[in-house]
């Protein structure tokens, strides 16, 4: 198995650094593995030429070599680029699709409605009405085509479920001969909230993100973070 970071994530506000409103552009860190016959890159977050750039730097592949994408959670910052992956199959948790789906879907119908009732009127929905419909019909055509992930995606590639941030939150639990690797999402997004034992504030459940954080400590030798690069499990080092 060969797992490598692509690219490393930012938070567009970090709580832990004072910061409050956003300072920079938000992208969750990209992870590719390789397991057998899969080539599966996790959460596509940074702009398509970006990502398409970092991979041929770090991994020397081209988009159509990614057999497959694993979306942590839906969160856009962990999908920028993923339409650039056209060849690959969409993966997702069955927990996030359908919690995030069933919203998403009452959004479009109001939506939809809006904009049939002011067309009767013989009225045009104003700009950020046009802008808010085009991105909801966009996000369900997305999500129409991510199919629910099988609990193994290749050999030693499992789902393991951490609930909290999002209530479908997923990672990657990567098994070894000599370690554990667990690849997070925003479970646990960078090494300041790894070293203060914290979750992010926005979070959808405090208490299941708690859990899923600790979960994630007890279980991987190696942890790859939703906001910055790998590191060692601090509870593993001089083991």
């Amino acid at each position: 198995m060969d797992t490598r970071v692509i690219s490393i994530g930012a938070l567009s506000a970090n709580p832990l650094w004072n910061e409050r409103q956003p300072v920079r552009t938000g992208h969750s860190t990209t992870t590719l593995v390789r397991a057998g016959d899969a080539v599966i890159l996790v959460d596509p977050g940074l702009p398509a030429p970006a990502l398409k750039a970092r991979l041929g730097e770090r991994a020397n592949l081209e988009p159509n070599d990614i057999t497959h994408v694993f979306l942590t959670s839906f969160s856009p910052e962990c999908r920028r680029a993923l339409e650039m992956f056209d060849r690959a199959e969409w993966l997702l948790s069955e927990g996030e699709r359908e919690t995030v789906g069933v919203p998403m879907a009452h959004s479009l119908q109001r939506l939809a409605q809006t904009a049939e009732d002011v067309a009767n009127a013989g009225e045009e929905l104003d700009d950020d009405q046009k802008t808010m419909l085009d991105i909801v019909r966009r996000d369900v055509a997305i999500l129409a085509r991510c199919h629910a992930a099988p609990d193994s995606l290749a050999p030693g590639v499992d789902l393991f479920p951490l609930p909290g941030v999002t209530q479908g939150m997923c990672g990657l639990l990567l098994s070894e001969p000599t370690r554990t690797t667990l690849i997070c999402g925003d479970a646990v997004p960078t090494q300041d909230h790894l070293d203060q034992g914290k979750v992010l504030p926005t979070c959808w459940d405090r208490e299941k993100a708690q859990e899923s954080f600790k979960e994630a400590i007890e279980i991987a030798d190696t942890l790859v973070l939703g906001r910055d690069n790998a590191v060692i499990n601090p509870t593993r080092q001089g083991m």
